[in-house]
């Protein structure tokens, strides 16, 4: 094995969370080689609906050494999110390597192996940038697979003008879920069913004319013992009583589930006023298919024309760490936001846990943690060396065990 270079970093994913990464880490001097599995930056975005935009403040929507465009005014179009990271992407000091997908990570001695479709690489330090949302998650619903209508991942969703005149069934509501039935109200399905086990804690994009949102870190500074109720109270103020429509809510918190479960609020920008109108219709959840029906938990059946399953994403973190213990049982990392992990030294998590100010500024915060925990690993074997230097020889000294864990 070639020496490992001291401080290098691997950096796997070049979203925002890895992009972010590696400048901190070249804005340090310290070398990175990030490898980034699709052919291009922003790949997962190009692939969202066209007329998505975030429900991050633009205030919170930049990059460290980049802020956001205002072209967009409070929210950023998706194209302009897109345009925002190849931007980014290009003005890094740092070789990307796209076409590049992971399929081994193992540890030697005080650094990594990462093995690739391409080639081997090997590093000090590997930081892993993939995202919670790496992997759609479609449930294994029984007759699934021989279902005669359209069954798609909430994930693929594209333009939503093409199910004017369909009959369309949503399963979940939570924030990806919400996000799509927010732009069908603004179109012409012919029915809209919403299928729920729990209902989400929704709260209204603005109040007063006020983006809620860029309270965020007023929010962030708040114990869920007060944002609960308080969030239960918004809700019901700005938008009524929503169990008169089927749509219960989930016995904890909103703020409660975001810190702790990573489930996001659903932000209501006209699901709640098609849900009120009888445009849109809460039913029961999905037990299974048969042919070109749905069957629903009350005995019930539907017979949709498109099936969207809103029903979340897994890290796939699984295959390549799940034997370092360094996942919970969801596969998501102890470590998810640039914590260091005292038990794996040298392997950095980044882009795997939601915070109220959103997943931009949270790449940002992991990113300078990440950075400069590596910078000061860094300095510290130099001074160590320097001082090993100067310190008499001690003969037939035995090295210690590499770590092989």
């Amino acid at each position: 094995m070639n020496r490992i270079k001291r401080g290098s970093t691997i950096v796997i994913g070049a979203g925002l969370s890895g992009l972010a990464a590696a400048h901190a880490l070249t804005e340090r001097g310290l070398p990175v080689t990030v490898l980034e599995a699709r052919d291009r930056v922003a790949d997962p975005w190009r692939n969202r609906h066209p007329a998505l935009r975030l429900n991050i403040h633009r205030k919170f929507a930049g990059l460290p050494g980049q802020a956001a465009p205002k072209s967009d005014g409070t929210y950023l179009k998706r194209d302009t999110v897109v345009a925002h990271l190849e931007r980014y992407a290009a003005r890094l000091n740092a070789p990307i390597h796209f076409g590049v997908a992971v399929t081994a990570v193992v540890r030697i001695g005080t650094g990594w192996r990462v093995t690739t479709n391409a080639s081997e690489y090997e590093a000090e330090n590997l930081v892993l940038a993939t995202g919670r949302d790496s992997i759609p998650d479609m449930p294994d619903w029984p007759g699934h697979d021989a279902f005669a209508g359209e069954l798609l991942h909430v994930a693929d969703l594209g333009d939503v003008s093409r199910f004017d005149g369909k009959r369309v069934l949503v399963v979940g509501a939570g924030n990806s879920g919400t996000d799509a039935l927010n732009h069908l109200s603004r179109h012409n399905p012919a029915e809209v069913m919403v299928s729920l086990r729990y209902g989400p804690a929704v709260v209204p994009k603005s109040i007063f004319g006020y983006p809620i949102h860029g309270l965020a870190r007023v929010f962030a500074a708040l114990p869920n013992a007060v944002l609960d109720p308080a969030f239960r109270l918004t809700e019901r103020l700005f938008l009524g009583d929503l169990r008169r429509y089927g749509l219960t809510s989930h016995p904890d918190g909103g703020s409660t589930r975001l810190l702790r479960d990573g489930v996001t609020f659903a932000i209501d920008e006209g699901f709640v006023a098609a849900l009120k109108a009888g445009r849109f219709r809460i039913v029961p959840r999905v037990e299974g298919f048969s042919g070109d029906t749905v069957a629903l938990a009350d005995g019930s059946v539907y017979r949709p024309d498109i099936v969207i399953a809103a029903t979340g994403y897994r890290t796939g973190l699984e295959p390549l760490f799940g034997q370092l213990g360094v996942l919970d049982e969801n596969g998501r990392p102890h470590h998810p936001m640039g914590e260091r992990d005292p038990k794996r030294p040298g392997l950095w998590f980044a882009g795997f846990k939601p915070i109220y100010t959103g997943f931009f500024d949270a790449a940002g915060i992991a990113a300078s943690r990440i950075a400069t925990g590596i910078a000061a690993d860094a300095r510290h074997v130099t001074h160590s060396k320097t001082s090993d230097m100067r310190a008499p020889h001690v003969a037939h000294q035995r090295p210690a065990p590499a770590d092989a864990s």
